[in-house]
C-alpha cells in the first residue's frame, strides 16, 4: 500500500501534475554528463561529487576522475594519496577516500557489480539514505523517491505551500507522488526545477511547469520575499573561512603540493597554511593533523630530530 495522499491535494490533480512535469522534462532536461551513462560506476562517481558541491564544478571534475581511474577495479587499486590529489579543487576531501573505500568493497566483495538492493548499498562505506536511493533508482532504475534539497524545497512547495514541513512528511508525499514507472525521470525533474525555476530564494513561479498545481505560487507571485525570508530562516551558518574545514582543506592543498612520496614536519606546516602562525596553535594544529589522520586523508609519522631529544612529527598524503 503507498502511504496516504496529502488530503489537500486529489489524485487526478496529482495526474496532471505529473505528466506537466514529466512533458516538460522531456524538453528541457538539463544536459549533464553523468545522465547520457548507463554505467554504474560513473553514477556513483557523479552522486559523490554532487554532495554539497555545484553542477557547474563538478563537470570538469567529473571528466578527469574517470578518465584516471575508469573502473571500480582501477579506483580501488590506486594508491590513496593519487586519489585525493585528483579531487582538488571539490573539497569535502573524506569524500574521495569514502568513494575508493565503496569501490574496494564492491571490487572485492562483490565481484566488481553495485549491488541493487537497498539494504547491501546502505552497506557500503559512508552510503547513506539518499546515495543509496539515487544509485537505485538512477542506475537499476527502481521506483523510489530521491529526496535532496531541490526535491525536498519542491515537494513542500507545491504540496504544501509556504508552510515548514518535516523530513518524515516530505518523504511521504514524495512517495505518495512517484508516478509508476517512471522514478528516474520524475527525480531529475523535480531536481532540474528546484535548481533552475523553484530555487530558494527567487523562484520564477511564472516559468515553471507546476504553478498551477503549487500551494505556494500565489504566496509567491503576490510576496516574492516570502521565499528569501523562508530560505534564510535558520541558516545563520559560521564563516567559513576560519573555521576548521578551512584550515583542514589548506592542510590536505599542502600535502597535495608535495612531491609525491614526500613529507613535511607540522612544525613547518603551521607556516604554510596560517599566517598570523605562533607556537601557542601547535595544539590546534596537531589536533587537525590527527584529525586527518583518523579520517585516512593523512598520513603522520614521528622521526627522531637531529640534535634534539624531542620527535618531530611529519605528515603526508596517506
Amino acid at each position: 500500500m503507498p502511504p496516504p495522499a496529502p488530503r489537500t491535494v486529489q489524485q487526478k490533480v496529482l495526474r496532471k501534475a505529473q505528466i506537466t512535469l514529466l512533458d516538460w522534462y522531456s524538453q528541457h532536461a538539463r544536459d549533464l554528463p553523468w545522465r547520457r551513462t548507463k554505467d554504474p560506476y560513473a553514477i556513483l562517481v557523479s552522486e559523490v561529487m554532487l554532495q554539497q558541491t555545484q553542477v557547474d564544478r563538478v563537470i570538469p571534475k567529473y571528466d578527469e576522475f574517470l578518465r584516471l581511474f575508469p573502473t571500480f577495479q582501477a579506483l580501488a587499486a590506486a594508491p590513496t594519496a593519487d586519489v585525493i590529489r585528483a579531487w582538488s579543487p571539490l573539497g569535502y576531501n573524506r569524500r574521495a577516500v569514502r568513494l575508493q573505500a565503496i569501490a574496494a568493497q564492491i571490487a572485492e566483495c562483490h565481484g566488481g557489480e553495485l549491488p541493487e538492493d537497498m539494504k547491501t548499498l546502505l552497506s557500503l562505506p559512508g552510503v547513506g539514505e539518499y546515495t543509496a536511493s539515487a544509485l537505485a533508482c538512477f542506475i537499476h532504475g527502481q521506483n523510489v523517491p530521491v529526496i535532496d534539497t531541490n526535491v525536498r524545497r519542491v515537494l513542500s512547495r507545491v504540496f504544501r505551500g509556504t508552510a515548514s514541513v518535516a523530513p518524515m512528511e516530505v518523504r511521504t508525499i514524495a512517495q505518495w507522488a512517484l508516478p509508476l514507472g517512471r522514478g528516474p525521470q520524475w527525480s531529475q525533474a523535480l531536481m532540474d526545477i528546484g535548481a533552475t525555476l523553484c530555487t530558494s530564494q527567487r523562484p520564477v513561479c511564472p516559468q515553471c511547469p507546476l504553478e498551477l498545481y503549487c500551494q505556494a505560487a500565489a504566496t509567491f507571485r503576490k510576496h516574492p520575499a516570502v521565499a528569501e525570508r523562508r530560505a534564510a530562516y535558520g541558516k545563520r551558518q559560521q564563516p567559513f573561512a576560519g573555521s576548521s574545514r578551512f584550515y583542514r582543506g589548506r592542510i590536505v592543498d599542502c600535502l597535495r603540493r608535495l612531491p609525491a612520496g614526500d613529507s613535511i614536519a607540522v612544525t613547518d606546516l603551521g607556516t604554510t597554511v596560517r599566517d598570523d602562525y605562533e607556537e601557542t596553535h601547535s595544539e590546534w594544529l596537531i589536533a587537525l593533523v590527527r584529525g586527518l589522520e583518523t579520517d585516512g586523508l593523512a598520513r603522520v609519522q614521528e622521526t627522531s630530530a637531529t640534535n634534539a631529544s624531542t620527535a618531530v612529527l611529519r605528515i603526508s598524503l596517506p
